[in-house]
């Protein structure tokens, strides 16, 4: 990213507190939304190493840790991160609920721009790359696509193939015209605030419906290649999540479809 741009969203960043009291230090430009669940293992050490990553970046930012429902010390771990760093905020919901998570952390992001990550990528050259795209007034929402020419998903097969199988589904069921809806995304909030209010869906398909919605709505839409390591294995099963998904589908089909 070069001086210039980051010297511009620096100066976005130099807005009023929440209850509208000025705050004397830059608030945050860039919101990065990361939801967690039963992350114990791994929390802490990538909370930390993304702190130290983007230390050369010239940008207010947040960390917004979206707890939901975890049964280890996931919570206690973001709680004492947050204590410690002041560029790390929290909250939790009472139930394991990845959708509603995301959902809520970009409504509650009080940055200009939100990134929404996962705790086992952490893509900070995603983060440059979208970011030029928004200030540049080039997209409203940059998608991280793990299947365009230039990516690399080094995920399991298994987790491969189901990308592929509910992309299929979504273009066939609703015309979804892109290559990817979930995993890393960017979005200048102001443009993206009424797509996840209309959202009707949760859980896993959240972030599939707010992608159509968008594009549906004429949001103006960038992809982009990213690589994909993950740091650890899913923590809920792959084939647990296949009958959960299938339900949330055909809710998610009279969301668009039906409700409109």
């Amino acid at each position: 990213m070069t001086r210039e741009r980051r010297d511009s969203l620096v100066q976005r960043g130099e807005a009023q507190g929440e209850e509208g009291v000025f705050l004397h230090e830059p608030g945050p430009t860039v919101s990065i939304v990361i939801p967690v669940y039963n992350e114990e293992g791994i929390l802490h050490s990538a909370v930390v190493d993304l702190l130290e990553r983007l230390e050369r970046f010239d940008f207010p930012y947040e960390i917004v840790l979206a707890e939901n429902g975890s049964r280890d010390a996931t919570a206690e771990i973001a709680r004492r991160l947050a204590r410690k760093h002041r560029e790390v905020r929290c909250f939790s919901t009472d139930e394991p609920n990845y959708g509603r998570a995301l959902r809520q952390g970009i409504l509650n992001a009080r940055g200009e721009f939100v990134i929404c990550d996962e705790i086992d990528l952490c893509d900070v050259d995603f983060y440059e790359r979208a970011l030029e795209l928004l200030v540049r007034g080039e997209a409203e929402l940059v998608i991280g696509s793990k299947v365009l020419p230039g990516s690399k998903d080094k995920r399991p097969l298994e987790r491969r193939v189901a990308t592929q199988v509910v992309n299929g589904m979504l273009r066939v069921a609703l015309g979804f015209k892109g290559t990817d809806t979930h995993g890393l995304k960017a979005m200048r909030k102001t443009a993206l605030e009424p797509v996840v209010r209309a959202c009707l869906v949760d859980r896993d398909l959240f972030a599939s419906e707010l992608v159509i919605r968008a594009e549906r709505g004429g949001v103006r839409i960038r992809e982009i290649p990213v690589v994909v390591i993950e740091k650890r294995a899913p923590s809920i099963r792959l084939t647990k999540r296949v009958p959960a998904v299938l339900r949330h589908m055909a809710r998610l089909f009279w969301a668009i479809r039906v409700r409109g």
